[in-house]
């Protein structure tokens, strides 16, 4: 009996360890992430474009992202987060936004697209709408180098004929769920098209579909800040253990990066548990309009009319605390200085020079539309982020910057 005891307890053992995904790290593919504010037009409304780009996600029907056409003025991007992406034979090197929000690849924006033996014409019309903008032009399937020369076949990509609100970055990358692209080919409604790590995995570049990110906050204006690892994680990048929380089944939020999660401010609770997204391409921590409210009390903060933002004094500053994200079983905590504007940059973005900005602001009610908040960049430049469509989930851990005094 005792050495079927054994073998029984060994078995169980295997199967436990087999039935939790295991971590790829150290994947030889990464991608360092610039960061930029586009300020050639003078000062800019980043909350402007994050709102504009809620609202879009919040518009959009649960099969994905479908075009749309845009009834007012395109906003330019004010902060973008680019890699450099090669494309053709021989490459042209393209900066191209990060952007988990979003599914297609694409170029033309600044830089042209140059057509090479290894470029395809499909003849598909392609086009998406972003709410802070747009483009419309032809799937071409081609080359794709990224990192130390690894090479993607037959990727499709957008060449775009018009866009609008990208001025300083040459397209997008997109890294979101590939449901994202269906109703992209204005011929093919229904077809989705594969995204760029979906291929790296097909061609066997990677062994998982699973993209880290790391990002630090800066005061620069602009700086090299940040990786993207396709395939797996760099366990340099962040402090501890990565914990994943499985992605929503709500709509709409399960179409992008949805996860649930509630926020207290100190032991205040500001936004019991509801779903919402994680988003690379949105700037500020967007939540609920009765949220908004709750934090503007709790932190005793005054609306900036020019930035739209909220404001508080030194003072209040000081007074300040945590602000709580309850993600499953664990607690991200934005420390004070991880809520507020980096002040170095407040001339940018409008503001006074010697006022403190908070990065928490108004998605809008919720309702059936949903997603309900919007984790931006001012969040994940505080945490390592996990996008793992093989497991159906996210994961977060904290970085060396987490506790940053940068802002």
């Amino acid at each position: 009996m005792l050495p079927f005891a054994s073998s029984f307890t060994t078995l169980l053992l295997a199967l436990s360890i087999a039935a939790t995904p295991l971590e790829v790290r150290n994947s030889p593919i990464t991608l360092p992430i610039a960061r930029s504010l586009n300020v050639s037009g003078g000062t800019i409304n980043l909350l402007q474009h994050d709102q504009a780009r809620a609202a879009a996600f919040r518009g959009r029907p649960a099969s994905g992202i479908r075009r749309q056409s845009d009834n007012t003025s395109a906003i330019n991007m004010g902060l973008s987060y680019t890699v450099k992406v090669g494309v053709g034979s021989p490459v042209t090197t393209y900066n191209l936004m990060v952007d988990t929000g979003s599914s297609n690849t694409w170029v033309g924006s600044g830089t042209a697209y140059v057509k090479t033996s290894t470029s395809y014409d499909t003849g598909e019309p392609v086009a998406v709408g972003y709410g802070s903008g747009s483009f419309e032009g032809t799937e071409y399937t081609d080359t794709i180098t990224i990192g130390t020369g690894l090479t993607i076949t037959q990727q499709s990509i957008g060449v775009a004929n018009t866009s609008s609100g990208f001025t300083g970055v040459d397209g997008i990358v997109g890294i979101g769920p590939v449901d994202l692209t269906e109703g992209t080919l204005t011929k093919e409604e229904s077809t989705t098209i594969p995204t760029v790590t979906e291929n790296l995995y097909t061609q066997g570049l990677i062994s998982e579909i699973v993209v880290g990110i790391s990002f630090e906050p800066t005061n620069a204006e602009a700086i090299t800040n940040g990786e993207l690892t396709f395939g797996g994680t760099d366990a340099t990048k962040y402090t501890g253990t990565i914990a994943y929380t499985p992605l929503t089944t709500t709509p709409l939020a399960s179409t992008f990066w949805g996860i649930s999660e509630s926020i207290t401010y100190g032991s205040t609770i500001i936004m019991s548990e509801i779903t919402g997204i994680v988003d690379t391409a949105t700037t500020f921590t967007l939540i609920p309009s009765y949220a908004y409210v709750a934090y503007k009390s709790a932190t005793s903060s005054t609306l900036d009319q020019p930035t739209g933002l909220l404001r508080i004094t030194t003072a209040q500053y000081h007074a300040m605390y945590d602000l709580n994200f309850n993600i499953g079983s664990n607690t991200y905590a934005l420390t004070p200085n991880g809520q507020i504007w980096p002040r170095s940059l407040n001339t940018y973005i409008g503001g006074s020079s010697r006022s403190i900005y908070l990065v928490v602001n108004d998605i809008g009610s919720p309702g059936a539309a949903g997603p309900d908040f919007i984790n931006g960049y001012t969040f994940l430049e505080r945490f390592y982020s996990v996008f793992d469509t093989t497991h159906s989930r996210v994961g977060f851990a904290t970085t060396l910057y987490t506790n940053a005094t940068t802002n």
